[in-house]
């Protein structure tokens, strides 16, 4: 006979260990969680090789709601995390978004602005005389404004606050098990179970679909559901700067290319236009030129003192990319009765994992969203062709 579980989550990293954490610590749930993690070392993850930032400056309101909740919830990690009395360290840096525009991006930023106020983020609009005298280092003399992120915006550790989760969700009684789903058993609207790699059978009374760029569109298939996720490239870069900056927020330039402070240093990157229905290079070699050829000349156009810099060490990894809208999709699977998926993050899953978690177990336990309704991100819009189009895309 098959091993049962209440819930069986595929998929370990960020998304599926915040949701087994939620459901775990829900009083109404008193049932076995089994997370199944191809991958037990996390090493070629999207949370591993994240830049790991989190903003509310975001044009659609659920995507603001999201990294609000998300924001609170990484400030009190330790009241929501913490093990034996250990709270987790993932170094939250807030220091802000600034995205810098021309006029046409300008007028988008001020729509944009409020709309943010009005839900409580602490975003600043300024013009080019007021980003000269917050940002000495910048170059304005092309810009008519930028955005700023005050307080609630910035970067940390991906890393620890996946494994964060993860050692949480252990804490609190969840199995993990590396392994890979091969196949899905689907029985009219409902999952009844999964096969595993190696042949293993395993029952199941909820299944959830979080396989990230690796796996979410696969098993969606196995589960008679189409999903437009793919896994698109991303090479990240960092640098040392000869001049000594302070200040520098997590800058998106008019280019499309951002960077922020690491360390002594930055890193930096960009988004290649790519909406094709492939995974634009499932490896994870890092494509150089985009370095001196894109990222480096726009980035020592806004900030002169990038002229002189010293390039270091760059590694690539993968978004989980929604090609209708490049906005998660979150909630019920399909037709599905006890099937449900949280996936194409489009690399906002690590800021986006407090809330969706939360919401993805209420949902499971409760029927309905509770605390946020996340039903915007909800599959059916994919089936509609209705996207959720989000202006500030990075």
């Amino acid at each position: 006979m098959a091993d049962s579980f209440d819930v069986i989550i595929a998929g370990g990293a960020v998304m599926g260990s915040s949701l087994a954490c939620h459901l775990l610590a829900d009083p109404a749930f008193a049932g076995r969680v089994l997370v199944i993690e191809r991958d037990r070392t996390y090493a070629r993850a999207a949370s591993a090789l994240s830049a790991s930032s989190i903003r509310q400056q975001f044009s659609q309101p659920v995507n603001i709601a999201i990294s609000m909740h998300g924001i609170a919830f990484l400030r009190a990690l330790g009241d929501h995390l913490s093990v034996e009395g250990e709270a987790p360290e993932i170094g939250l840096k807030e220091g802000g978004y600034l995205y810098v525009a021309h006029d046409e991006g300008f007028e988008v930023l001020k729509e944009n602005h409020v709309l943010q106020q009005a839900l409580g983020a602490d975003i600043a609009l300024m013009d080019r005389e007021e980003l000269a005298a917050r940002f000495p280092f910048l170059a304005v003399d092309d810009l008519t404004g930028g955005s700023f992120g005050v307080t609630g915006e910035g970067w940390f550790d991906g890393y620890m606050l996946m494994q964060a989760f993860a050692r949480k969700a252990r804490a609190l009684g969840a199995e993990y098990r590396e392994a890979t789903v091969t196949g899905v058993t689907r029985e009219n609207n409902r999952i009844t179970g999964v096969t595993l790699q190696d042949g293993t059978p395993l029952a199941c009374g909820v299944f959830v679909n979080c396989g990230g760029a690796w796996g979410a569109r696969e098993i969606a298939a196995m589960c008679g559901v189409p999903l437009p996720v793919y896994a698109k490239k991303r090479s990240v870069f960092s640098w040392t700067c000869q001049t000594k900056l302070s200040g520098v927020p997590l800058l998106i330039d008019t280019s499309g290319v951002w960077c922020r402070p690491e360390g002594e240093g930055f890193i930096g990157g960009y988004s290649p236009p790519d909406d094709s229905e492939t995974d634009e290079g499932r490896d994870f070699e890092v494509n150089w030129s985009e370095f001196d050829e894109v990222i480096w000349p726009s980035l020592a156009a806004r900030i002169p003192a990038f002229e002189a810099i010293r390039p270091g060490r760059a590694w690539a990894g993968h978004y989980d990319m929604t090609l209708l809208d490049h906005n998660a999709v979150v909630g019920r699977m399909g037709d599905l009765a006890n099937g449900y998926l949280a996936a194409g993050f489009s690399g906002h899953g690590l800021q986006q994992s407090p809330a969706v978690g939360r919401g993805l177990a209420e949902l499971i336990l409760h029927g309905s969203y509770r605390s946020l309704d996340l039903s915007d991100l909800a599959y059916e819009r994919i089936v509609a062709d209705r996207p959720l189009r989000e202006k500030n895309v990075i």
